[in-house]
């Protein structure tokens, strides 16, 4: 256990946090001087993770860095029922085989930000899929239906007509018991789980066991700076991003977005942080070089500190010079027509991810073909030559065509 003040660690513990359940609380843990076990639970739901999901994982890193210990928890049982949290219907349920898949990914990411040779990881399989009925009824005793329903995601959904599951009733108990079997000191999540979090200081209480402190952190705006980080709205940055198209992302958000994210991603110090902010309000640091040590920093996190320098060198020769990236994907198309939908090229050559994707874009002006802008979804291209299409400002391809 390092030897660092109570204060200082309430300190850097405390920063960019929303929810601090209690500080009294975690203030008699730390003045114990051992070393507090750390929990924040990852149901592996989908292979890739993007910035939002990392602001936990930045937190975890400053408690290794304070000397404790994380309890990096899977939620491989868990992950069957699927997290209520902010749903309007119940989660498909998921193969055994895509948890264990999608387990491993998260592992891999989670290593590009935690030292996860010291931390614990476990599965919450390990504890729950070997519950009897008579087990979970010991369980399920603890806690009363009308606290569950106190629950605003259930409650939304039941004034909406959404029908909700009892095994869905069951998530909050489930992932309570997880902190029984760890004596969990501490659990991290995100501002959408607080009732989770809350459930298990409940249920650790109801064990006789010391209640858990409970740290809430604020979920990551996206790079649209008006909606929460995610796929489904276009505005996430995927840490397994190219380090060219992470960059790009992270040089869009705004100057005022930009605080927020070098608060919660950046390693730099809160002193660090203040300095730099200092500098930028003070006309001394632009703006922009400040947005692109973070950028730098976070691609370096992700990739390594060459990919990170070459991402700032083509981002200053594009976007600041208005010239073409050194390298430009080709993409040789078959076709036995004459003409082919602008639409159809854009989902061929990997420009956009979906149809409906590609006429938002070119509704929105953000696509040239040769140089020129296009606004027509009906826009068709000849196949007897070649085009340069770019796509918003960083995707760029230079389309051909083959008879087939």
């Amino acid at each position: 256990m390092k030897n660092v003040p109570v204060e200082k660690q309430l300190e850097v513990i405390k920063r960019g946090s929303v929810e601090l359940v209690s500080e009294e609380e975690l203030v008699e843990k730390l003045k114990k001087g051992r070393p507090l076990r750390i929990k924040a639970g990852f149901d592996p739901t989908a292979p890739d993770l993007h910035l939002g999901h990392t602001v936990v994982m930045q937190k975890l890193k400053q408690f290794q860095e304070l000397g404790h210990t994380v309890v990096f928890l899977i939620g491989d049982f868990t992950a069957r029922i699927g997290d209520p949290s902010g749903r309007d219907e119940t989660r498909p349920e998921l193969s055994p085989d895509l948890i264990k898949k999608n387990a491993e990914t998260y592992i891999a990411q989670a290593g590009k930000i935690l030292d996860m040779a010291g931390a614990e990881i476990r599965y919450n399989s390990e504890w729950l899929e070997g519950m009897s009925i008579m087990d979970f009824a010991h369980l399920a005793r603890k806690q009363t239906v009308a606290r569950v329903l106190e629950r605003d995601d259930f409650r939304k959904r039941m004034r909406d007509g959404h029908d909700i599951s009892l095994l869905e009733f069951c998530y909050p108990l489930m992932q309570a018991q997880d902190s029984v079997a760890l004596e969990a000191d501490v659990e991290l999540g995100g501002t959408d789980q607080i009732f989770n979090l809350l459930m298990g200081r409940t249920i650790q209480k109801r064990s006789n066991q010391e209640q858990q402190v409970v740290l809430t952190m604020p979920l990551l705006v996206g790079t649209d700076g008006v909606q929460k980080m995610s796929k489904t709205y276009g505005n996430y940055v995927g840490i397994t991003d190219e380090p060219k198209e992470m960059f790009g992302k992270v040089m869009s958000i705004s100057d005022e977005l930009m605080w927020t994210y070098y608060d919660l991603l950046s390693d730099l110090s809160i002193e660090e942080i203040e300095e730099i902010k200092e500098r930028t309000l003070t006309g001394k640091l632009h703006p922009k070089i400040a947005k692109e040590n973070l950028a730098m920093e976070i691609v370096e996190r992700f990739h390594s500190e060459k990919d990170a320098e070459a991402a700032r060198d083509e981002f200053e020769r594009v976007f600041k010079k208005g010239k073409l990236p050194d390298e430009i994907d080709e993409h040789e198309l078959l076709s036995q027509d004459d003409e082919v939908s602008l639409v159809d090229v854009m989902v061929d050559a990997d420009l956009v991810k979906s149809k409906s994707d590609a006429r938002r874009m070119i509704k929105q002006r953000a696509v040239e073909v040769d140089g020129e802008k296009v606004d027509d979804i009906e826009t068709t291209l000849t196949t007897d030559g070649e085009n340069l299409v770019k796509v918003g400002k960083r995707r760029f391809a230079k389309v051909k065509f083959k008879k087939e």
